[in-house]
């Protein structure tokens, strides 16, 4: 349960930078200045945390942390990409494949269990999702025509988040949450500025604010993964961050004015339920 508790936590923090990055998205802010910003933020706080508690600033298995910034930064490209050139509906649903991902490779690399809960848990969640982004897309053919290359890059941006949750699981025995979660700006924020340095604009008055919420928000989701993946086995914890959905549902509701419907809230039910259903993992492994 205290897993569960950080991963509710982390899909919150997460759920709130998407509504920081939905509003400079919407001032016509470049996604790539959007994840440099957050990026640097990240650094600030990471840095001044792992200072404050005086330890190394590279960690004990450096090219597993390497290998985990630049997993986390190649997949966040993906699902970006993803997002952009697919109807949004598949594209979140193929994103949200990455619990599976997690728990088949922390099956085969770090040789933990299967247990029924966690099936149900990504089953239900699947089918919430479904609901909750788009009910006709259950039905309507045509939208199913979509082009492989980009639904392949989606999976793929899935299949690193599924990888990144993995080293990170693997990194938490020996590794301190700030470091880990240290590597990822350290990779993403040079690469973003090489890569859209070009497009970057100046952010003025309340622009700053939503900046600054990107990345303290960002950090609260990434230190709420890494702690709850420190505590359980990997393929379990992930099934938790389908909460993210009646999150990110709520909070287009009261900020967005965005429409809440049956599906919607059919959707959410189900994801809700999934994760609770998840916590029962606990009940099995002491039968």
């Amino acid at each position: 349960m205290k897993a569960a508790h950080f991963m509710v936590l982390s899909a919150l923090g997460f759920a709130l930078m998407g509504a920081c990055v939905k509003v400079l998205g919407a001032r016509n802010f470049p996604v790539l200045e959007i994840i440099a910003f957050r990026a640097a933020i990240s650094l600030v706080l990471s840095l001044t945390f792992v200072l404050r508690k005086g330890i190394p600033i590279l960690g004990q298995q450096r090219l597993w942390l390497l290998a985990r910034g630049i997993v986390g930064f190649l997949a966040l490209l993906c699902v970006y990409y993803s997002v952009v050139h697919l109807p949004l509906a598949e594209a979140t649903i193929l994103q949200y494949v990455h619990p599976v991902f997690t728990l088949l490779i922390a099956l085969v690399f770090l040789g933990e269990r299967v247990h029924r809960a966690t099936l149900i848990c990504i089953a239900l969640s699947l089918i919430g999702l479904t609901l909750v982004v788009h009910p006709n897309w259950l039905v309507d053919a045509q939208r199913q025509n979509l082009p492989p290359l980009t639904v392949g890059i989606a999976l793929l941006g899935a299949l690193g988040s599924g990888v990144a949750y993995v080293i990170v699981r693997k990194l938490a025995a020996t590794e301190d949450s700030s470091v880990i979660i240290l590597y990822f700006p350290l990779v993403c924020l040079p690469a973003t500025i090489v890569l859209g340095w070009q497009s970057f604009t100046m952010p003025t008055g309340s622009d700053w604010l939503y900046v600054l919420g990107v990345g303290v928000f960002t950090q609260v989701g990434q230190w709420g993964l890494t702690k709850g993946m420190a505590l359980h086995n990997a393929g379990v914890v992930s099934a938790f961050s389908y909460v993210q959905v009646p999150f990110a549902m709520a909070l287009g509701y009261l900020w967005f004015n965005e429409s809440i419907n049956f599906w919607v809230i059919s959707g959410a039910c189900l994801i809700l339920l999934a994760a609770w259903i998840n916590t029962q993992t606990k009940t099995e492994n002491t039968q």
